[in-house]
């Protein structure tokens, strides 16, 4: 896929100055504060790439500096890729977004929702209508995160290690547990960031009957030319596979953990990690590694109405309704949501088909647009796409969890300040 002309801020309606402010914001406060290792920005406006930049390490045990070709894990940034995929075989008629989950999971068919009890005894209820298509996609499942730690269930996808940062088991083995594991409340009552999108990746293989992983490269990797996405780093690039770090004094992945070091523990040596070879479950939810350059190229895609250099991946209509607020009544998510950490801030924003949706940009307290949608990954990777304002923004880093600093917040202000020629 043929990149994009690098070009002035200024020749984009865009601020150099402005622009260089947020570097030396994530200079100061981040990098040699000791809070990020590195980082890699990459802004795209008007067709042209305006902002391109890397600051510190990669690997800090190693010195290896961030490059533009450096491969990151993106974990939930994943989701969309998956989501984007999904939407691709209802767009083939091969399945509708109102048909139970069940038709498609059979041993499915009589989960109930959690009233008590702990794992294997629950006490459970039937649940008020049977989980859609849609509620997989959009959050409102009754499914969940063990990280989330609120209730037994919970407690149970902890125990069958379902969702976790590091992968166990197969997609066939997640979908055996899930079939024992009760859902939280009932689909569509509520909304909660949830291991959904990894069902969507099971569904992805059982429908299109090739393995979910083929499914992406052949339809989607391959065609755009992402040449270094995938669910695990080849040999071959090791060198350029980045060094994961925890902001948790445990050293792991804790989203809810208040006191931070602000310092950095070693996560995952990229010499020694899991990502170096195929994983047993290929996690739509938050398997790929990839690149800056490789996300944008996806972005682009999803800017320009699903296409993308003659390769189409949805039509604009799709698009258009994956990126309108889906939850139930036309709420945000403070009206809905039981998650207690989502890679979201709350308020003005909905949810789509895959990904975030600023509703009301006053709301958010945060300059932006209303139909803008983002969504980020556990490491603090995180994109956004304006359509508005013909702009995406990208952002690379490798620090758990990605609540751990408001840096998307900052991100969001400081790329919205520099823009000189709003198109609203």
């Amino acid at each position: 896929m043929l990149a994009p002309t690098p070009a002035s801020p200024e020749s984009a309606g865009m601020s150099t100055i402005a622009l260089n402010r947020l570097e030396a914001h994530l200079k100061s406060r981040y990098i040699d504060a000791g809070r990020f290792p590195g980082t890699q920005v990459l802004i795209y406006r008007r067709g042209k790439i305006v902002h391109s930049t890397v600051q510190g390490f990669a690997d800090l045990e190693r010195k290896v500096p961030v490059k533009d070709d450096t491969i990151f894990r993106i974990y939930s940034m994943t989701k969309p890729i998956t989501s984007v995929a999904f939407m691709m075989l209802v767009e083939e008629g091969k399945v509708a977004l109102d048909e139970p989950v069940a038709k498609y999971i059979p041993e499915w068919k009589n989960l109930g929702v959690f009233v008590a009890g702990n794992a294997p005894a629950f006490l459970t209820r039937s649940p008020t209508r049977p989980m859609e298509i849609v509620d997989l996609l959009r959050h409102t499942s009754g499914l969940t995160y063990g990280f989330q730690q609120r209730s037994n269930v919970d407690a149970a996808y902890r125990e069958k290690k379902i969702g976790e940062v590091i992968k166990a088991g197969t997609l066939d083995s997640m979908i055996e547990d899930l079939a024992k594991i009760p859902l939280e409340f009932s689909p569509g009552e509520a909304w909660n960031y949830s291991v959904s999108t990894d069902v969507l990746g099971y569904l992805v293989g059982k429908i299109s009957g090739q393995p979910f992983e083929q499914f992406l490269k052949e339809r989607i990797f391959k065609p755009l030319g992402m040449n270094d996405t995938d669910f695990f780093v080849p040999s071959g690039k090791v060198h350029r596979f980045a060094a994961c770090y925890s902001a948790d004094p445990q050293g792991g992945f804790n989203p809810l953990a208040a006191e931070r070091k602000g310092t950095l523990t070693l996560q995952d040596d990229p010499t020694t990690s899991s990502f170096l070879s195929p994983p047993s479950l290929v996690s739509g939810g938050g398997g790929l590694c990839s690149t800056a350059a490789d996300y944008l190229t996806f972005c682009r895609a999803l800017l320009n109405g699903g296409e993308l250099g003659g390769v189409r991946l949805l039509g604009p209509k799709t698009l258009k309704l994956m990126a309108s607020n889906h939850l139930p009544g036309g709420v945000d998510l403070p009206a809905m949501s039981r998650s207690m950490f989502a890679e979201a801030a709350y308020n003005g924003i909905g949810f789509g088909l895959g990904f975030a949706v600023t509703m009301h940009p006053a709301q958010t307290l945060i300059a932006g647009s209303p139909g803008e949608f983002n969504w980020g990954g556990a490491a603090t990777t995180s994109f956004f796409i304006d359509p508005a304002e013909e702009l995406i923004t990208i952002f690379m880093t490798q620090v758990l969890p990605s609540s751990a600093y408001p840096l998307r917040r900052e991100l969001r202000t400081m790329v919205y300040a520099a823009i000189t020629e709003s198109n609203l």
